[in-house]
């Protein structure tokens, strides 16, 4: 295995992170002898946990050069939410936001497929904005 394939290795969770969070990844390659991540995420609280999950990888990443920037145009990240028997969007919502009374965002992030907060079906898949 190669350098920047072992760097790569080593820095998954945080490649894989970006991916699943959205990030724009523009670089991800060797330069000199340390693996470069450029990427642009939505906002701050992302740009955080990139770098939250880069020191619990290596906490002096000194193999590491990183570029996180903000760019609001970068869409906000979703996660998705399989609806079990006795779950509500208040319920939801507290799992999600610790709060019941956000249940609307949940509702507004879902209206493609929701008509009524009310009225949730166990299996369907629901957006939660980040």
């Amino acid at each position: 295995m190669d350098r920047a394939e072992s760097l790569k290795e080593k820095y998954k969770p945080v490649i894989d992170l970006l991916s699943a969070r959205g990030a724009h990844i523009q670089n991800l390659n060797l330069e000199g002898d340390k693996l470069l991540i450029r990427a642009s995420v939505h906002d701050e609280a992302e740009k955080n946990r990139v770098w939250d999950a880069i020191k619990s990888v290596d906490p002096n990443f000194a193999d590491l050069k990183h570029e996180i920037t903000v760019d609001a145009n970068v869409p906000a990240p979703v996660q998705a939410y399989t609806v079990k028997g006795g779950d509500t969007l208040s319920k939801i919502a507290k799992q999600f936001y610790g709060s019941a009374n956000a249940y609307p965002k949940i509702f507004e992030a879902n209206k493609d497929q929701l008509s009524d907060p009310d009225k949730i079906k166990v299996g369907q898949v629901l957006k939660i904005a980040a």
